[in-house]
């Protein structure tokens, strides 16, 4: 089991749950983070970090999005790691 970054974090890229992560399991997109399942140790510490709520673990992914946890497997792999918090995208929402 592994945690998968989904819809919400399109356009977003909040990196709140990479500064949490103690396994440096998240990878950077142009449009949105990744993160890696062999990487990824299950704590689900960056879950409640995401201020658009759209980290799942990978069996309660909702339905409309669960091509993401395909998408996460074969991206994490091919983009670099990213250890640091870094500004969101300028299309990223405001923060509740």
């Amino acid at each position: 089991m592994a945690h998968v970054v989904c819809e919400p974090c399109v356009g977003c890229r909040y990196t709140d749950c990479v500064a949490v992560c103690p396994v440096d399991c998240f990878h950077a997109g142009k449009q949105m983070l990744y993160i890696n399942a062999e990487t990824c140790i299950d704590c689900a510490v960056c879950i409640p970090e995401c201020p658009v709520a759209a980290i799942f673990a990978d069996h309660e992914v909702p339905p409309e999005w669960e091509t993401y946890v395909a998408l996460n497997e074969e991206e994490s792999v091919k983009l670099p790691v990213i250890l640091e918090r870094e500004e969101p995208l300028p299309t990223a929402p405001p923060r509740p």
